[in-house]
């Protein structure tokens, strides 16, 4: 077996273990039919999808010839990291953190949070874009869930209400 191109094939295992992980997990739950999908239809076919993606993208790195070899670079630490705390922060502010007390900051705090701390993991960092896009962001975000699918969650800080 001769690998052509290292991040292709370790691309293609790792889209297959999730997808994997995912199929095997949807199969826990009742699947249903194409036209009476239960909980674990959607879950289900997006992991068989995401395995057979995989496993074409693998496939396609021990078959396809690249100049050199396209090797696997050295591990990007920042964007892992500011990226996972991103998520991390955006979830704190959601539901709140009761074990220090810090009540839900809601919708709109939450993805300002978010888009201004991901940015970072990036090499350039621009304020401005990222207050605008954090504002389309955050509107957008309002009429799609509190609005348009009247989901609840806090929308404000909790510390706004009696």
């Amino acid at each position: 077996m001769i690998l052509h191109s290292q991040k292709d094939f370790y691309s293609g295992l790792m889209f297959s273990v999730v997808g994997g992980s995912f199929a095997m997990g949807a199969s826990g739950y009742q699947i249903g039919t194409g036209a009476r999908m239960g909980p674990g239809y959607f879950p289900l076919i997006l992991g068989l999808m995401l395995t057979v993606l995989g496993c074409a993208i693998a496939a396609k790195s021990m078959l396809t010839p690249t100049p050199d070899g396209d090797k696997i670079g050295k591990f990007a630490w920042k964007p892992l990291f500011f990226i996972i705390a991103a998520n991390l922060v955006f979830g704190a502010c959601i539901g709140g953190l009761p074990i220090i007390g810090l009540k839900p900051l809601g919708l709109i705090v939450g993805i300002y949070l978010l888009t201004y701390i991901a940015s970072h993991a990036g090499e350039e960092h621009n304020f401005k874009e990222v207050a605008v896009l954090a504002t389309i962001l955050a509107a957008l975000s309002f009429v799609a869930f509190i609005l348009l699918l009247k989901l609840q969650f806090p929308v404000w800080p909790a510390y706004f209400t009696a």
